[in-house]
């Protein structure tokens, strides 16, 4: 058994497969696979439909080029019928347990290696032929099993590095919980993976070796640790950790329906953070107060090269609107940029795109962009009660300019005579010193605060949160950054608006007391972490 340690991210146990997710990888895949039997007739269909395709080339190129071309062809037919290539493809798919891919694949280079320099053999000379026989099973197993970022059976997927807009097109009934070598725990990736309740380990660095693809392993969530290859003992008591921890969960369950009240009657709202539409069984399920972030650039990085139509957008909030009834949801438009790409835009590289065009400014910048989310977003206000948050604001002047857009549309949709919720509430995110320092003036624009404590860390210690090298010094419990946060309550409340805190440290069960003796109206945090936080909230006297 390897023990091997990084930093943990998102909590929980999980044993599975480990598979490693290369991005824009050539190479196939090696996938294990339980039934070889199965696996072995994949690759005789294949490889009969192989044979087939090039017999019918052989006679229209006969009839077309003459024999001499058919020739070619024929070539090709005496590698699909070698007893040393099939049985080599075979061995690989029985011995290994790996998939037919792979194993034609290596079969293909091993056959290569071991008779191209051999005077005798038929193959020397005739190289290119090997490799277009096994593309071409490549291609034909490929049509009976689609490509896909990911296996087709629940795995643990390791990788070097993950981007957001990767981690936002996870799967949870594929992906049971991800490692990386690299990454920082205070990354929107990171923030994804909480978000997504899939338990992950960052930073194990070079120890994660290509090596361990396909082996038995476990993520231990709570600890940061990943084993390969475990020993019964660990294996043994892995599971009573995890039997424990869905204890913990029943127990916690009770709590669903009571109120987030502390023992001398403070009351709180506790919400739920979420990145696309898939997140939200996850807020009903922990009973959360209402979607206090709804993350809308995830929408628009699951997109690749498109950008998400009017009506895509409105579905998606239109179904959130219509599974969380009353409670409030708060769709903050797409923040776009820094280390969230949305390839459709192509945005230039910057050198430091944490401090560069993100957020609000793009909005502003690409006027229809923001219009076509407008639209989405009013509509969808028409079935729910939804309300509007602008990102990465640092002057008042952006934030009129945002509410003259938004003016602009609703006028528009009511030339069109489409429904919306004229009386729709605006607010913005507090997420740098500057929008503290002017959040007096803020709060006379808008209905509410949200704090994103994520980037307001970053931003006050001038530290990239995404910069593992500064992981022991970003301080989320310095003394500057709750200075500010008491100073935008005080703000806000000054004007009768509210405030919530929708960034990591929400879920921070140390600062909860803190944050009610603030006045913070709200704490947003990841699903799993509301029953736990009113709980923590139902014990403070």
């Amino acid at each position: 058994m390897i023990t091997l340690t990084g930093k943990k991210v998102s909590e929980g146990i999980v044993i599975g497969r480990l598979a490693f997710y290369k991005r824009g990888e050539k190479e196939i895949r090696r996938i294990y696979v339980e039934d070889v039997t199965k696996e072995i007739l994949r690759f005789q269909k294949a490889r009969e439909k192989a044979v087939q395709e090039i017999k019918e080339l052989c006679e229209i190129s006969a009839k077309e080029t003459g024999e001499a071309t058919a020739l070619i062809f024929e070539m090709q037919q005496m590698v699909l019928e070698d007893s040393e290539f099939l049985d080599s493809v075979t061995r690989i798919v029985m011995d290994q347990r790996l998939n037919a891919e792979y194993a034609v694949q290596k079969a293909a280079e091993n056959f290569l290696a071991e008779f191209a320099t051999k005077d005798s053999s038929y193959v020397r000379g005739h190289e290119a032929d090997v490799k277009d026989v096994a593309s071409r099973l490549l291609r034909i197993l490929g049509r009976g099993r689609k490509e896909k970022m990911f296996m087709d059976e629940p795995f643990i997927m390791a990788a070097r590095d993950l981007y957001p807009s990767e981690a936002a097109r996870l799967d949870k009934t594929k992906v049971l919980g991800f490692v990386t070598m690299y990454g920082s725990i205070n990354s929107h990736t990171a923030t994804l993976a909480r978000t997504k309740g899939i338990p992950s380990v960052i930073g194990i660095g070079e120890a994660l070796k290509k090596d361990y693809d396909g082996k038995m392993v476990i993520i231990d969530g709570f600890e940061g640790k990943l084993y390969i290859e475990p020993d019964q003992t660990t294996l043994h008591q892995m599971r009573e950790k995890k039997k424990k921890t869905l204890l913990k969960v029943e127990t916690l369950e009770r709590l669903k329906g009571k109120e987030n009240v502390t023992q001398s009657g403070q009351k709180i709202d506790v919400c739920a953070n979420i990145g696309s539409r898939e997140d939200i069984e996850s807020v009903l399920r922990n009973d959360a107060n209402g979607v206090g972030l709804f993350r809308s650039e995830f929408l628009f990085m699951e997109m690749g090269g498109k950008l998400p139509t009017e009506e895509q957008q409105f579905q998606a909030y239109k179904l959130t609107a219509e599974v969380m009834g009353a409670k409030r949801i708060v769709i903050r438009t797409a923040d776009i940029g820094g280390d969230k790409r949305v390839d459709a835009l192509k945005l230039p590289e910057e050198s430091n795109p944490m401090m560069g065009y993100r957020g609000i400014r793009v909005l502003l910048d690409k006027e229809e962009i923001f219009k076509t989310q407008l639209r989405a977003i009013l509509r969808a206000s028409a079935i729910g009660n939804i309300s509007i948050l602008f990102p990465m604001i640092t002057s008042v002047e952006e934030v009129v300019t945002a509410k003259s857009i938004l003016e602009k549309v609703k006028a528009e949709l009511r030339s069109e005579k489409i429904a919306y919720n004229d009386a729709i509430e605006v607010g913005v995110m507090i997420e740098t010193p500057a929008a503290v320092m002017i959040s007096g003036e803020l709060a006379r624009e808008v209905d509410f605060f949200s704090i994103g404590t994520n980037d307001l860390t970053q931003y006050t210690l001038a530290m990239d949160r995404t910069n593992r090298r500064l992981s022991g010094y970003y301080n989320t419990h310095h003394p500057a950054l709750l200075k500010m946060i008491r100073i935008v309550a005080n703000n806000a409340h000054l004007e009768g608006k509210r405030i919530s805190i929708c960034g990591d440290l929400a879920a921070d069960e140390t600062l909860t007391e803190t944050f009610i003796r603030m006045g913070i109206d709200e704490l947003s945090v990841t699903p799993d972490k509301v029953l736990p936080l009113r709980k923590n909230i139902r014990e403070i006297r």
